[in-house]
């Protein structure tokens, strides 16, 4: 169950919620924040069993993050070296900029962020900001719908909310630039919070999209292939290469 702001809730209803094993989550409006989720989640440890096994090994680690960047780039990847794959998902994304600034008529003079003070960016940098910020949102509520581990990345590794991010990347190249630079071409028109902004036009892209049950089917698809679904007993991946890292 999913509380968004205003609500309120009593001892009892958290007392049925735990007795019928249901997660009560607090988030932003539309699931553009995720404030707090309880440990009350699914029945079934499977997903995280099967997320541990597929991290613990380099081999289907590897294989975990091709079927990422596979899903982002709508094409398979062939190489096993993760340097290439972030080189190639930089220049994705730097072309992806420039065309959604340009279907949406924004200036675009490139992607620039200063860790030190992030309002100093132009408008369209802080609403890729506060845009990216959201569809994480909406990828923590997916990681904790499911059951998986945060900090048990494949892309990702040293946040505690790596798998976290691993998932929000899978939409960064459509939802969150069509946030960021429709909220820009709307801040343009209207003396508003940028990141007020932002927020709004989340809410509604991810009910229109249905962005977080996407998210969801997307753990379950880049943890269990297609092809292992009808068998739950499939190997997973290698067992020839039991070297952790």
């Amino acid at each position: 169950m999913l509380l968004g702001p205003g609500s309120s809730v009593t001892h009892d209803a958290l007392r049925l919620l735990a007795r019928h094993g249901c997660a009560l989550c607090a988030i932003g409006e539309g699931g553009v924040r995720l404030y707090t989720a309880p440990p009350l989640l699914p029945d079934t440890s499977a997903l995280a069993r099967r997320q541990v096994e597929l991290w613990a090994v380099k081999a289907t680690r590897m294989e975990v993050a091709r079927r990422m960047y596979a899903l982002r780039f709508g094409e398979i990847v062939r190489t096993r070296d993760i340097a290439v794959l972030r080189g190639m998902e930089g220049g994705r994304i730097k072309r992806a900029y420039e065309l959604a600034a340009g279907r949406f008529g924004v200036p675009w003079r490139g992607r620039r962020y200063d860790r030190a003070n992030p309002d100093s960016a132009d408008l369209p940098n802080q609403a890729l900001n506060h845009a990216a910020v959201t569809v994480q949102a909406a990828a923590a509520i997916a990681v904790a719908a499911t059951g998986t581990i945060p900090q048990l990345g494949f892309i990702h590794e040293d946040s505690g909310q790596s798998f976290v991010l691993d998932i929000a990347d899978v939409r960064r190249h459509d939802v969150v630039l069509d946030i960021a630079f429709g909220a820009a071409k709307e801040a343009s028109k209207r003396p508003e919070s940028i990141d007020r902004l932002v927020r709004r036009r989340a809410a509604e892209l991810f009910r229109r999209r249905e962005v977080v049950p996407g998210l969801i089917d997307v753990i379950k698809s880049v943890l269990v292939p297609r092809e292992q679904e009808d068998d739950p007993q499939a190997e997973v991946g290698p067992t020839t290469d039991p070297e952790p890292s």
